[in-house]
């Protein structure tokens, strides 16, 4: 505090960075009372700016040290293709530079009574971790993936299969979910087999069924949602309402 004071006094322009706001420096750390005095002089003398609020989330936007931050297409390298280990550790790479480094634990999310299991995830990046299995291979709905959406800015799901015609469950849990993703603006890094024009396979003779339809859409989306326009996008999940989800119960497109 003291020097902080003395360069004040003196007009000095100090400008920090910090991974936590002025209120939670040095958070449950011995005899905190005598650090608090410093919390209220830089809340009082500085101005705080969080980019919590920022309109995009500059990490998904910027060039890595490769300079190689787009795919060839032109869009975000935020949609990696292939089973070899140098796509696999690009991923995981990414992975790592969202989440700081910080631990990474499983956690529960609460939905009307029922349990969203999230095998990895940073609370405090507000960043998950699934499989598609674990998002699209068991029973879910809409109101389990805009829960998702609203707890979480960014999501990986690695391991996306080509799906095929009679994996119709599958599709439609896909569709469900890159629904409520897109409408929280939620900022989506998928590790796939195939690119999503090629990830939904059907013959002839069910080229016009309902699911191949609302297929295009997702496809569509899952394009935009790699677009930099896209990823400059603000997070929207933390705003919407709880009723929101109430009203998912009534979407059903398990049947």
């Amino acid at each position: 505090k003291r020097l902080f004071t003395a360069l004040l006094e003196r007009g000095a322009v100090i400008v920090a960075t910090s991974n936590r706001p002025p209120r939670d420096l040095y958070k449950g750390g011995l005899q905190r009372d005598l650090f608090v005095p410093f919390i209220d002089l830089l809340e009082s003398e500085c101005h705080v700016v969080s980019m919590w609020e920022s309109d995009m989330d500059y990490r998904l936007v910027q060039k890595d040290e490769e300079g190689d931050s787009y795919d060839d297409s032109g869009k975000q390298r935020v949609y990696f293709v292939g089973r070899d280990g140098a796509t696999k550790r690009r991923f995981d790479k990414l992975f790592r530079v969202l989440t700081k480094g910080l631990d990474i634990h499983s956690m529960v999310l609460d939905v009307q009574g029922r349990e969203v299991y999230v095998s990895k995830a940073s609370e405090e990046c507000s960043v998950a971790r699934f499989s598609f299995g674990d998002l699209c291979a068991k029973a879910a709905g809409a109101a389990d993936y805009l829960a998702i959406g609203e707890r979480f800015h960014t999501v990986f799901i690695e391991d996306v299969p080509k799906l095929q015609y009679h994996e119709v469950n599958l599709v439609r849990r896909w569709i469900t979910l890159i629904d409520a993703l897109y409408e929280n603006h939620v900022k989506l890094v998928i590790l796939a087999e195939t690119k999503p024009e090629e990830m939904f396979q059907v013959d002839l003779e069910n080229e016009h069924c309902d699911e191949v339809f609302a297929f295009d859409r997702t496809r569509s989306r899952m394009e935009e949602m790699r677009s930099e326009k896209y990823l400059r996008k603000k997070w929207t999940g933390h705003l919407q309402l709880r009723d929101d989800i109430d009203r998912a119960k009534q979407i059903d497109y398990m049947q």
